[in-house]
């Protein structure tokens, strides 16, 4: 079946003109309509996809040998797209289209002005996340919360959700994401697929409505390893003219060094890692996988991130110091829900932003706000920003005797959903082992590696050094040579 196909071998269909793209996208259009009670989109468009896909086959026919030309995607809908509504998973974007196409999304799918032609990716639709980005459950969507298609009971993970459970129900071959603080590796694990987040920089963010600025990075989402190199071969580069925050680093082919040997590779684990935190279902598998890689040829370190405990605290002062500047510019005026009755323009700000952000968005700008206020930006913001170098500083001393650094993506494997109530710092502390990579800026993955309660999926997380996605990708590949998990699914799809 064409869902069974990972990118690589779609787009070798593709170029063969074995499968069309019309085909393919026709398809992943049917399943997405039969397993709508998934949650996984938030808007799909058939005209407008089918004129993408017929698009792709024209320039097939022409002998254009674009890497990932004709294969159907899906982005999640933090990124703005003129041909599909752009609301970050809130009702204060309901229906809001954008003029123009964030760069991932052109450099994609069909490129755009001044930017030469995209990879030709076609896009299925827009997907299910936590509003703004803000949550890692999916349960924090404006407009439903996203199941877990291996339990439908549990959530998926988040803030891309949506993503995570296109990819892992087959209802898309890959999709994008963002990672904050864990918002790609987390649901990626929670649904036993494959996701990857970049250096900070590396693609651009032009585009991607803005939650923590100094932190959200977009990357891939899919089944393998190999599937998420071209797609972040096609996503990075440098972007200079419209994010300011782009790295000036060449794009470069990922899939390379795919099939290097593993053959003394140094593997960090962290102890901080492995403490009484850490659910008994999900360290064996962790366990597991680290044994699988000493089969492969790696040697594994014992390392220390002694302030990986302080992540957490500041993840949660800078991130919504940062939101609480970027959502200040959501009041009615522009763009988006406006309050239908008010008295003058204050009392319209109030409204709109009470009516149209939801519980979560509220709690961080309050928070956000508090912390950047006159007497406190000193005491939280400024210290909490030299606690995270520190954090740096910490990666910096291990990556001196080792080359990556493996581990769990969460505590546990996902929960029911309902489960933390309105408890949010329950979410809050199952980011504890993705926050620190996100607040140095390092690339970052998971990677199936086994099951937990419930059959549940649980993920390794692997961290690089600075642009080391290619290490990264190779590790990854070299461990789904060896393994399955990555192949299996969940019944019924």
């Amino acid at each position: 079946m064409v869902h069974d196909l990972t990118i690589a071998e779609l787009a070798a269909k593709l170029r063969k003109r074995e499968l069309s793209a019309v085909e393919a996208a026709r398809h992943f259009l049917a399943r997405g309509a039969a397993h709508e009670a998934l949650g996984a989109y938030l808007a799909t468009d058939e005209e407008v996809t089918l004129a993408q896909a017929r698009a792709a086959d024209a320039r097939i026919a022409a002998g254009d040998g674009a890497p990932l030309l004709g294969v159907p995607i899906a982005h999640k809908d933090i990124f703005v797209t003129k041909d599909f509504p752009s609301t970050a998973g809130s009702r204060i974007l309901e229906n809001y289209r954008s003029p123009f196409d964030a760069t991932v999304v052109a450099r994609l799918g069909q490129g755009a002005p001044g930017q030469g032609a995209g990879a030709g990716a076609v896009t299925l639709g827009k997907l299910n996340c936590d509003e703004f980005a803000m949550g890692s459950s999916n349960e924090n969507s404006a407009y439903r919360p996203a199941a877990n298609p291996w339990d439908r009971s549990r959530i998926p993970g988040g803030s891309s959700g949506g993503s995570a459970v296109a990819v892992a129900a087959r209802l898309a071959p890959a999709a994008t994401g963002t990672d904050t603080g864990g918002s790609i590796r987390q649901p990626a694990s929670f649904c036993g697929i494959t996701g990857i987040k970049p250096t900070y920089g590396r693609a651009s963010r032009y585009g991607m409505i803005a939650f923590a600025s100094s932190l959200d990075q977009a990357g891939p989402m899919a089944h393998t390893a190999q599937d998420c190199a071209l797609l972040l071969s096609a996503m990075c580069g440098p972007d200079l003219d419209r994010d300011s925050t782009s790295l000036d680093v060449a794009a470069q082919d990922f899939t390379r060094s795919l099939d290097d040997s593993l053959e003394g590779l140094r593997i960090g684990v962290p102890k901080e890692f492995f403490g009484e935190g850490l659910a008994t279902d999900v360290r064996a598998a962790i366990d597991a996988a680290l044994q699988e890689y000493r089969k492969l040829g790696a040697k594994l370190v014992e390392i220390s991130l002694p302030r990986t405990e302080l992540s957490i605290p500041v993840y949660y002062i800078i991130a919504p110091a940062e939101a609480s500047s970027n959502l200040s510019r959501f009041d009615g005026v522009k763009f988006g829900h406006r309050a239908a009755q008010y008295a003058d323009l204050l009392d319209m700000y109030k409204k709109t932003r009470a009516e149209g952000f939801g519980d979560e968005v509220k709690r961080r700008i309050m928070i956000g706000t508090y912390v950047l206020s006159h007497g406190y930006y000193d005491a939280y913001y400024l210290q909490a920003q030299k606690i995270r170098r520190m954090i740096a500083d910490d990666f910096q001393q291990a990556f001196g005797s080792c080359d990556l650094i493996a581990g769990p993506v969460a505590p546990t494997v996902a929960w029911k959903i309902g489960e933390h109530g309105n408890d949010p710092l329950a979410d809050y502390l199952a980011d504890i082992f993705t926050l620190p990579g996100s607040l140095a800026g390092l690339p970052g993955m998971s990677v199936p590696c086994g099951f937990g309660d419930g059959h549940m999926p649980v993920g390794l997380q692997l961290i690089g050094n600075y642009f080391g996605e290619a290490r990264l990708l190779n590790a990854a590949h070299r461990f789904q040579q060896a393994t399955d998990f990555h192949l299996r699914r969940p019944e019924g799809f």
